[in-house]
């Protein structure tokens, strides 16, 4: 599979431009997926739940599952953090899997910059980041720059950069 990350300051507008690039992906053919890095304790569980009851009891994962959707739930129990691309794997294969977070991981990037923000480009400290989108043109920029609106554009680059192939079309030469 193929990964492509966003990288950016608290703000910038990293998963406004995954959701708005998921679509424009999908329609190109590409199957999609998406992983999502949380630097804060989290959980999709609650107290009163007989999932969370089985994790308390000391499940190593617990799956929940219905007619549309499942979900499974992994406990550290102490283990180490697993890196993104231990956790990649653990994926269903797609075409790309775009990566928010995880930003010591060693994938390509793009970086989001928001100059409202007033916080420095994060490229000149993270040699894989590959391509700048931003709200206003930045002078002496040494990567590709996109509009940080222009999701077309920016899904033009990551198809590139990524060597997506689009699948051929049914019934069309």
């Amino acid at each position: 599979m193929k990964t492509f990350g966003f990288a950016g300051w608290s703000g910038s507008g990293k998963t406004r431009l995954i959701v708005r690039l998921l679509p424009e992906l999908i329609s190109r053919g590409f199957s999609v997926s998406t992983i999502k890095h949380a630097h804060h304790n989290f959980d999709i569980d609650k107290p009163g739940k007989d999932s969370f009851e089985h994790r308390q009891a000391g499940a190593s994962e617990v799956m929940i599952a219905s007619e549309k959707r499942w979900a499974l739930m992994h406990e550290h129990r102490g283990a180490a953090e697993p890196d993104a691309k231990a956790l990649i794997a653990e994926m269903t294969p797609v075409d790309l899997v775009l990566v928010e977070g995880f930003k010591t991981h060693a994938h390509p990037k793009l970086e989001i910059h928001r100059s409202t923000l007033d916080k420095p480009l994060l490229y000149p400290e993270d040699p894989h980041i590959v391509a700048v989108a931003s709200d206003k043109p930045l002078a002496g920029l040494a990567l590709p720059r996109f509009d940080v609106e222009d999701i077309r554009a920016v899904a033009d680059f990551v198809e590139s950069h990524c060597e997506l192939t689009r699948p051929a079309i049914p019934g069309v030469a």
